[in-house]
């Protein structure tokens, strides 16, 4: 009888969490960066609601999301000292979307980065997911006042990194497609009229596979390397695999020469592309699978 119990108990949090869980992992991806870690994040945190006194429990979305965001918390504190160490430029984990979202866009994501992690869940919990302060002290352990000044802090730091330009979706997807045709046939003449004077290049290698070990800034050498890049496709092909908005920016995903995926996305801005974000690394890639 106790297993039949203990079966009915888990069916019973499963039923509660799972309408929860694309929120919860929305929080947790945003809060890290990194899509597995926020899987581990939300299963820890079902664990957690199996165990807890669900009955005593008034707004379990509320609950779950205080549990997701400290335990985000905790983990940041060791992503810090694993980023300190990483091999070349570090993104965010390529997430496929229908449409753009544009509360945390790659860039912002990147800019979150460079927050605090208070700072950070501050200005997420508050700015991008809605709540009142109140809710956001009681989350991560501070009173009202000292959250807006998190959040003033952090508003003070990402504002750079907020959309200037709204993308029109199929004129992003267009000129996501058209990127890949003309960097792919060395194209140089079209390649360089979607590119912006200032624009730049990120890649994410990780150290195992070859990316470019800091960013490229500026027109010209970012044409010089797409031009190598050219030589290489010609003779390695790469497979066009879907086009879509990659961490709320038009781009697509590649099926490269090699054998493993690769995620692009562009930054636009006044009918340019700005910046070219390239995720390489295959553990950032292994969920697109």
């Amino acid at each position: 009888m106790a297993a039949v119990g203990q079966k009915d108990a888990k069916e019973d949090a499963t039923a509660s969490f799972d309408p929860l869980r694309p929120k919860l992992m929305r929080v947790a991806y945003r809060m890290l960066g990194s899509v597995a870690d926020a899987e581990d994040i939300v299963q820890d945190a079902f664990i957690r609601w199996m165990g807890a006194d669900r009955g005593e429990v008034r707004e379990p979305e509320a609950f779950l999301r205080r549990t997701v965001t400290r335990l985000c918390l905790d983990q940041l504190k060791s992503a810090r000292r694993q980023r300190e160490t990483y091999i070349g430029p570090w993104l965010p984990d390529p997430v496929l979307e229908e449409e753009a979202e544009e509360d945390v866009t790659l860039p912002l994501m990147l800019a979150l980065e460079r927050l605090s992690p208070l700072e950070r869940a501050a200005f997420l919990l508050h700015d991008v997911f809605g709540l009142a302060f109140e809710e956001v002290a009681t989350t991560i352990g501070r009173d009202p006042a000292a959250c807006r000044k998190l959040a003033a802090r952090a508003r003070t730091h990402v504002r750079e990194a907020r959309p200037r330009f709204k993308v029109d979706r199929e004129r992003g997807l267009a000129l996501a497609e058209a990127f890949f045709a003309a960097s792919r046939d060395g194209d140089m003449k079209a390649l360089g009229a979607m590119l912006a004077a200032d624009v730049s290049v990120h890649a994410d290698g990780g150290g195992k596979r070859p990316a470019a070990m800091q960013p490229i800034f500026g027109f010209e050498a970012v044409m010089k390397a797409h031009q190598t890049l050219a030589k290489i496709f010609r003779k390695n092909a790469s497979k066009l695999v879907r086009t879509g908005f990659v961490n709320g920016l038009p781009g697509f995903i590649t099926l490269e020469a090699d054998g493993e995926l690769q995620a692009t996305a562009l930054e636009i801005e006044d009918g340019k592309i700005a910046a070219i974000y390239v995720v390489r690394n295959p553990d950032k890639l292994r969920h697109l699978h």
